[in-house]
This record gives structure tokens, C-alpha cells and sequence, in this order.
């Protein structure tokens, strides 16, 4: 998995492509916490529950259908004056917490991503593969190895969300000057 941190920068390059004037921040942070928390089946591990069961690390809190019911809770919880459609706003929320699953099977590490649980725990990967997997654990993840992992992440994840979100607010401003000179 890339690190938490790596999932929100993914998050805010999403956030990018959704922002509107006048979305609260709530909006924002909201899809920032869904892109980060699928990990939280890493408590199984504390627990016991093997990491390829259902409820085992990447399993069904990394799927699409968690995705969706959580974009969709949120979507009413969040949604009040949030000036942003109730369509925007799910769309917005699930591919922030979808976003996870998805940089997960681009890592070289792991078992593989259950998308299709509950349906199926099979557990994939994708063909392209160029993201080192982070270790579990805050303390594992601190020392000489973190330097490597984050100088991969900022390559392949923060450098393409940069691109992403720089691309999105040089189309907002050419919009507004469009629409300014009219």
C-alpha cells in the first residue's frame, strides 16, 4: 500500500477536478478521510483476521462496493449547504475512497485488492505495477527505507496529482478570464 499520506495527495488531485466556488472545506476533507480510510482493516491484524479474508487487510473495506456505500452515507451526512449536486458529491466521494484500492494494486507488494467483495475476495493486482509497497505500521514505516518509499510515491503519485491539480486551476482561470472578457 502507497502511505497514508500518498492516498490524500491522490484525493486532493480528485478534489481538483470536482472544486466549485463556495463547496465547503468539509466537502474536501471528507473525501481526503474516505481515500485514507480502507486501511482501517489493518486492525484485523491486531485481532487476528487473516490478511486475505474478507474483512482482512485489502479486502472489503478496499472494494468498490465499500466505496460506493460509503460515498453514498456520506453523500447525505455531507451533503447539507454543500452547495455541490448530490451526483457531484457521491461521484466525488467514491472515487476518493476508490482511489485507495486502486494505487493499492499498483504496488509491488501485498495480496492483491479484493475490488469485487463482497461478491468475490479474489484479489487483484494491475499488469503495471511501479509503486513500492509502504509498510504497515507507523513505526515500520520511519528510517532509511521511508526515504525510498516516499521518493517512489512522489514519482508515480504526488508529482502526476501535482500535474492533475495545476492542470485544473490553469483551466478555471482561462474559464474565468473567458467568461470575464464577455
Amino acid at each position: 500500500m502507497p502511505s497514508s499520506l500518498t492516498h490524500a495527495v491522490a484525493a486532493a488531485a480528485i478534489s481538483a477536478t470536482f472544486y466549485r466556488p463556495g463547496v465547503p472545506k468539509r466537502v474536501w476533507i471528507a473525501g481526503i478521510l474516505c481515500s485514507m480510510l480502507p486501511d482501517i482493516d489493518v486492525i484485523g491484524f491486531r485481532v487476528g483476521i487473516p490478511y486475505g479474508d474478507f474483512w482482512g487487510h485489502r479486502g472489503f473495506t478496499h472494494s468498490l462496493a465499500f466505496a460506493a456505500l460509503l460515498a453514498a452515507i456520506l453523500t447525505v451526512v455531507v451533503r447539507a449547504r454543500a452547495q455541490i449536486s448530490s451526483f457531484a458529491l457521491f461521484s466525488y466521494l467514491f472515487l476518493a475512497t476508490a482511489s485507495h484500492g486502486l494505487l493499492d494494486a499498483m504496488t509491488n507488494g501485498g495480496l492483491g485488492v479484493a475490488f469485487f467483495s463482497p461478491f468475490s475476495n479474489r484479489r487483484y493486482f494491475f499488469p503495471w505495477r511501479p509503486i513500492r509497497v509502504s509498510p504497515i505500521g507507523v513505526s515500520r514505516f520511519f528510517g532509511a527505507k521511508a526515504v525510498a518509499i516516499l521518493h517512489n510515491e512522489i514519482l508515480w503519485v504526488w508529482l502526476p496529482s501535482l500535474v492533475v491539480i495545476a492542470a485544473v486551476m490553469v483551466s478555471l482561470r482561462f474559464r474565468e478570464r473567458s467568461t470575464a472578457a464577455r
